[in-house]
This record gives structure tokens, sequence and C-alpha cells, in this order.
């Protein structure tokens, strides 16, 4: 994964875009009918049942808008929320809050489910030494967000993008002239640009097991698409060489079995693209 720095970046890039994408030059409605000095309080309510993410997000959002809101939480990132709880109040001008309140909610929504999405995928595993990985596949413009709700529900992140790990895949390998060859050349060229990331090379075949093994330098070996019977022989093939990772097409009911198999993570691409938003709301109180 990138540094913290690097991802508080994106995550003030998040936060930029999206204000300007729903304020543009400005929110006419309540410019209009709310008078600039009265002040607010608004609660955060929640009208379903999962793990919540987005509070600190959401506090950083308020002192984009307006450094002067204040929030009091009762109800941090990962905790377990049902039907009716209150997460947090904010309180500051109206119209701020009012300008916040969209960006709030839909960022919350989202990466509440994808939390609770994650930890019902990690309980799953529980008693396992397996742990469950996101992927690239997240949406457009809040990868950020969305990792770090992966994170909060018990999940850890793949790498964030195509820059902070190589991950040499069937058309690399396909388009390079085979596994060594991606794997040699990956080596020189990391070497010749000073990168230090490191390297995974997916397989589909024991036999493509062997080859990478018979390559130093790999990290982790992503077993793609491999059976039950298939995965045990890669993981007992690869042994202490590298770190293993099952992926491709595995759901809530098969993914204990690949986890009991003995690879190290089983990656997800559900976790972020197949999720239901959280039901919330944020409602003014008096």
């Amino acid at each position: 994964m990138i540094s913290k720095e690097q991802f508080n970046k994106e995550l003030d890039l998040i936060i930029t875009n999206a204000i300007r994408e729903d304020i543009g030059d400005g929110d006419h409605t309540s410019l209009s009918c709310i008078p600039s000095d009265a002040i607010g309080k608004a609660k955060l309510l929640v009208k379903d049942e999962g793990v919540i993410a987005g509070v600190e997000f959401a506090k950083m959002v308020f002192n984009y808008v307006d450094a002067n809101m204040q929030v009091e939480t009762f109800i941090n990132d990962g905790d377990e929320v049902k039907y009716g709880d209150i997460v947090f109040y904010v309180t500051g001008k109206s119209q701020s809050i009012l300008m916040a309140e969209r960006v709030v909610l839909n960022a919350m929504q989202r990466m509440s489910a994808i939390a609770t999405k994650t930890k019902f995928f990690a309980n799953l595993l529980g008693g396992t030494k397996t742990k469950v990985l996101d992927t690239r596949k997240t949406t457009p413009g809040i990868r950020a967000i969305e990792k770090w709700a992966v994170k909060i529900g018990g999940g850890e992140n793949h790498r964030f993008a195509l820059y902070d790990m190589v991950m040499i895949k069937d058309n690399h390998i396909d388009f390079a002239g085979g596994i060594t060859q991606a794997i040699t050349k990956t080596k020189k060229y990391l070497e010749d640009k000073k990168l230090d990331i490191k390297i995974i090379v997916e397989a589909r075949s024991l036999e493509e097991i062997k080859e990478i093994l018979s390559n130093e330098g790999v990290y982790r070996i992503l077993i793609d698409n491999f059976n039950y019977e298939d995965t045990r022989k890669a993981v007992a093939l690869i042994g202490d060489n590298c770190l293993t990772e099952s992926s491709g097409g595995i759901t809530d009911e098969t993914i204990r079995k690949y986890a009991e198999c003995g690879v190290d993570y089983i990656s997800s691409g559900a976790l972020t693209h197949s999720v239901y938003n959280l039901d919330l709301s944020l409602k003014a109180v008096d």
C-alpha cells in the first residue's frame, strides 16, 4: 500500500472534488431561505444494521466545509450499529451542515456497506490464518475511502494502484513470452528504476507455480481459479518460499474452504464492487 502521506493526499482530493461537484457556485436552496448566521444541530441516524464506517472521514468533510463545525461522537468506525442508533451530533452554521450533508452521507453509506461485507467475510475466516484482501475493483475517484472501509471492517488492503506493487498476471505473462521472461524483465526494470516494490505473480496451473518458484524475488503467488484440491497442492508446493493468495470468483459459500487449504490471503473484488449502501440519515434536531 501507499504511504500514509500519499493516502491522506488521496482523501484530500476526494473531499475537494466531491464538494466541488455537489456545491458548484453555491447551495442556492440554503442560501435563499436560511440566514447566514443561523446555528443548527443535526444527528447521524442509523436506519439499518451493520458496521459503521466513515465517521473520521465525515469529520474531515465537515472541517473542510467549515472549520468551526463541532462533532460529538457516540459510535466509532468499526462498531456494529442497529436501527435507531445515533452515531454523532454535528453543530455549526445551518448552511454549512447542509452543504456537507450529502457528501457525508454518500461516503458513510458506501463505506459502511463495504465495512459490513468485509466484517462478514473476515468472520467466516475465524480460526484460520487466512486474511481477506480487497482489489482494484473500486469506484473510480473514491478508491481511498473504499480501501479505508475494508480496513475498518477487518480486512487487509492489496496494492493501492498500478504503481505501488508489481502484479504479473496472465496477459503480462503471455505478452512477455512466458513466466520466467516476465519475472526477469520485471526485476531488471525495478533495478534500473531503483524501485523497491514487491512482485506478485499469477499462476494458472501447478506447472506454472513450479516455474515461478524457479525464479527468485517473488513476494507472493496468486493461485487463480484453482479448485480446492489443486489449491492444497499449490500451497504444499510453495511451502515457505513465498506467500500465497487465492482469487477468482470466491464467494461467502466457498471462502472458508479455500482458507482451509492453507493460503495466506484470499482476495475478493466483491468487498467493494457488490455492496448495498447502509441506510443512514442526517436529521436536524432542536
